[in-house]
């Protein structure tokens, strides 16, 4: 089985909304799908973790520059009176 990847949404986005990976638009029941109050990914996404002292002290002096895999979930939707954007950040996934 796939890892799984969890993603809260807002508590607003309670209609039709969309959903883009990286800035690319997600088509649902391919691409995620909508349990309760989560988006559930079939795939890992990555949140790029805290720095160690020794990454920062290279990114402060130039030698090395942040490459880490960093996903965000855009999710478009409105909340009745205007047009919403809002960047999730994925969870740490769930055992069956």
């Amino acid at each position: 089985m796939a890892e799984q990847t969890r993603v809260k949404l807002p508590a607003g986005a309670t209609g039709e909304f969309q959903v883009y990976l990286n800035g690319v638009l997600q088509q649902p029941g391919r691409d995620f799908r909508r349990e309760g109050g989560e988006l559930v990914f079939e795939r890992s996404l990555a949140k790029e973790g805290r720095l160690g002292f020794w990454r920062w002290l290279s990114l402060f002096l130039g030698v090395a520059g942040t490459y880490r895999r960093n996903d965000k979930v855009d999710v478009v939707y409105s909340d009745g009176a205007s047009r919403r954007v809002v960047t999730l950040e994925p969870r740490a996934p769930r055992d069956p």
